[in-house]
């Protein structure tokens, strides 16, 4: 359907920020379940799986991401031969640059969710349990739907943190925004103009994204 929009031989501007934007997408959702399940984890009454997520968290949060994109191609793809379902060498760069910033992201993710989970009231949860709800129906029904509504600020803070992240694709070969402005640089050689340019673009990609996600966050937040 956007195949006019993007040529990884030679990629276009509308191409390269088109493949930035799925980036941000796939991985934001990615992340959003990983984060969750993390956050459980964390906040779970099994000792081991409270141990697994906060190891998860405090390891992934203090390794730099480009080390772990580059873990994903050097160490699961050319080492482990993971393809992720792909033949095309692009397509393969692609999903392991989503795989490697769900990775990194979620950690982050489970932390702002974490946060809001501290802020529901015991006493809400101690009356779930009264009537006979158990762990994951607590958390489920009662819990994450207050904690999403009271962190819908930090999470987007996250959101334009991955948007900007996405910048590190690059180095595994994905034709996103940097990669592109890299090579018009080398090209053209105009730094300030094209760099001003692909600068012009994340602020448009990013600052409708804190408004709309600002507002949202304004409306419903719990009002306690």
């Amino acid at each position: 359907m956007f195949d006019f929009l993007a040529d990884y031989d030679n990629p276009s501007l509308l191409g390269a920020f088109w493949v930035t934007v799925q980036l941000t997408v796939f991985s934001a959702i990615g992340s959003l379940i990983w984060g969750t399940l993390l956050a459980a984890m964390r906040v779970s009454p099994v000792p081991l799986m409270r141990g697994f997520g906060t190891a998860y968290v405090n390891v992934v949060r203090n390794i730099p991401l480009t080390i772990i994109i580059l873990f994903t191609s050097l160490g699961l793809f050319q080492t482990l031969g993971v393809k992720f379902g792909a033949e095309d060498f692009t397509v393969i760069n692609f999903r392991l640059a989503v795989f490697g910033l769900i990775a990194y992201t979620s950690a982050f993710v489970c932390e702002a969710l974490r946060s809001g989970i501290n802020t529901v009231p015991v006493g809400q949860a101690e009356a779930a349990r009264a009537i006979g709800l158990n762990f994951r129906q607590v958390l489920m029904l009662v819990v994450l739907p207050q904690a999403f509504r009271s962190v819908v600020g930090p999470l987007t803070n996250v959101l334009i943190a991955l948007t900007k992240n996405t910048t590190v694709a690059a180095a595994i070969g994905v034709t996103e925004a940097a990669f592109l402005m890299r090579e018009m640089i080398e090209n053209e050689a105009q730094v300030i103009l094209i760099g001003a340019l692909f600068a012009f673009g994340f602020v448009c990609l990013t600052l409708p994204t804190g408004l709309i996600l600002g507002w949202v966050g304004k409306k419903v937040a719990v009002k306690r």
